[in-house]
């Protein structure tokens, strides 16, 4: 069988997994790394290994550009401070006492042994948010765990290229790598910001929806060779580029493309994940041959000890930062506790359990050059991709699948701020398609009886979601104008209605409750989640109607 007719075959089987896993109401990522560990028993499979570099260029740009893209500027601002004490500190001390223990268990060099800190410190979101969608949960530890693993991946890559850069060199110098750590964070962000704003003007003008998706799948691309080119961060780069679309894509993108691009992009991000564990399960019997009979060969037995004790420390030193990180600050400054008190002592603690590791751990161990300057192999590499395997393995399948029963012990909930800023954004959406509709009346371009017969319909919205949101917590509700909703439309000319069909009428409004929703985000008043969700409602809406 061709290497690419296997790899196929295994896609459509990680397909299957996963519509297994939905049934069974299990987090689809451990369903892909026991997968990947089963996919290395089965006799006479290929090796198909692709070169380090290509893998970190094909998998990692689109992975944490997409992650940008997700993100809520509003609420990753508002709790920079937690975030980045875990994205920052905690990758940075687990990446040491990571190293200390690999070094101890497996007798590696430190170069070696930090190479593998770096690449298991930072947790993965994709496993998180797949773990904890169908969990309710308060929304500010999602919000940290998500904004965590944005800036983990940027704070663990860099030092993973640091790490590997004094192994295959042979040299390390602390102050250079510090200053140079500066310069790569400066020039990566700085580099992303400038192709978010060349995309952000030339996606508006594409006229034709395949120029516009292949701009999008190519933009992390776009931001990331040329940050590594240049010597900087291109892990940082991508980040920035996606974050800054993210916050631009509503206004930028048209309602037809943007739901094209929606699935294209879920579905690339679970075939790039399904193609990583696929990737280490072809590779995994070789990797364990040379392990285990290379020479001095390692007892399995001792291996998959020294793996699981590996793994213990990356979950029990996350757990050593998470409490001081989040009580000596109040402490040694009032001034925070007075703006932001301590959380629940179960807040705490999920937090600090919430650290599975997931693909980018994953794609940086297989992305591990294989020889050192001189010509000879990088020390330790294959005990490493094992390792790295087997924490991912341990991390997700313990914290993973125990996740649900901590939440029922803790007695955790939804703290409903989500739901309220939904139901709020609704209501606003309602009222301005009712002021769209009376402006358009007013000027001529609908008669009153089709306009009556719509706004019916909000007007029965706007009274239950006001009624919604006086019983809840949401306080008084401010009704909406529609001064926003109607900017920038061209009246018909000598009092002709351009809305002369029920369709252009609706146009109108959907267009009035998409500016509405826009505003909310842009004020901080609703989150980017609460906005993609009723935005993908508006765009459906839209996308059915014809004429």
């Amino acid at each position: 069988m061709h290497p690419v007719e296997l790899i196929l075959g295994l896609i459509l089987v990680t397909g299957i997994l996963a519509f297994v896993a939905s049934r069974v109401k299990v987090p689809y990522p451990i369903f892909l790394v026991v997968g990947g560990g089963l996919l290395s028993l089965v006799p006479n499979l290929p090796v198909v290994a692709l070169e380090p570099d290509l893998v970190f260029l094909l998998f990692l740009p689109p992975l944490l550009y997409y992650a940008g893209l997700m993100t809520s500027w509003r609420d990753f601002w508002a709790n920079r401070r937690p975030i980045g004490l875990l994205a920052v500190g905690c990758v940075l001390f687990t990446t040491v006492l990571v190293a200390w223990a690999a070094v101890g268990v497996f007798g590696m060099g430190w170069g070696p042994a930090l190479v593998l800190g770096a690449i298991v410190s930072p947790p993965d979101a994709v496993a998180a948010t797949a773990v904890m969608s169908r969990l309710r949960i308060p929304k500010r530890i999602i919000t940290i765990l998500e904004g965590e693993s944005l800036v983990n991946d940027a704070t663990a890559l860099v030092a993973l290229k640091f790490a590997i850069a004094a192994v295959v060199t042979g040299a390390f110098s602390l102050p250079e790598a510090v200053g140079k750590f500066g310069l790569l964070a400066v020039g990566g962000i700085a580099i992303g910001w400038a192709v978010g704003v060349v995309v952000a003007w030339v996606r508006p003008r594409l006229r034709d929806e395949h120029a516009e998706a292949v701009v999008s799948l190519m933009t992390p691309y776009i931001a990331y060779l040329p940050a590594e080119h240049l010597g900087t961060s291109g892990v940082l780069a991508a980040v920035t580029a996606g974050i800054y679309l993210g916050r631009r894509m509503s206004k930028i993108v048209r309602s037809r493309t943007r739901l094209k691009l929606t699935g294209v992009w879920e579905i690339l991000i679970f075939l790039l994940n399904a193609l990583v564990f696929i990737l280490i399960g072809l590779q995994l019997r070789g990797v364990l041959g040379r392990i285990t009979r290379g020479g001095g060969g390692v007892d399995f037995g001792q291996l998959v000890l020294g793996a699981l004790v590996i793994g213990a420390v990356a979950v029990a030193v996350r757990m050593l930062w998470v409490y001081p990180a989040t009580y000596v600050p109040r402490r040694l400054f009032p001034s925070i506790a007075r703006k932001d008190p301590a959380p629940p002592a179960g807040a705490v603690f999920m937090i600090s359990w919430t650290g599975m590791r997931g693909i980018v751990s994953l794609a940086a161990a297989l992305a591990l050059p294989l020889t050192v300057a001189g010509g000879g192999p990088f020390p330790h590499r294959d005990l490493i991709v094992f390792v790295t395997f087997a924490v991912i393995l341990f991390t997700l399948v313990l914290q993973g699948l125990t996740l649900p029963l901590v939440i029922r012990w803790l007695k955790m909930g939804d703290d409903g701020i989500e739901e309220g800023e939904e139901l709020r954004a609704r209501y606003e959406a309602a009222h301005a398609a009712l002021a769209r509709l009376e402006s358009l009346v007013a000027l001529g371009e609908a008669t009153p009886a089709m306009a009556d017969r719509m706004a019916h319909d909000y007007r029965w919205q706007a009274r239950e979601l006001g009624r919604h949101l006086r019983r809840g917590a949401a306080g008084e509700v401010a009704v909406g104008n529609g001064d926003d909703a109607h900017e920038g439309h061209d009246h018909g000319p000598h009092g002709v209605p351009i809305c002369a069909t029920v369709e252009a009428l609706h146009r109108e409004v959907l267009v009035a409750q998409r500016r509405m929703i826009v505003k909310l985000r842009d004020d901080g008043t609703i989150s980017d989640e609460v906005l993609r969700r009723i935005l993908e409602e508006l765009d459906l809406a839209e996308s059915q109607l014809h004429g």
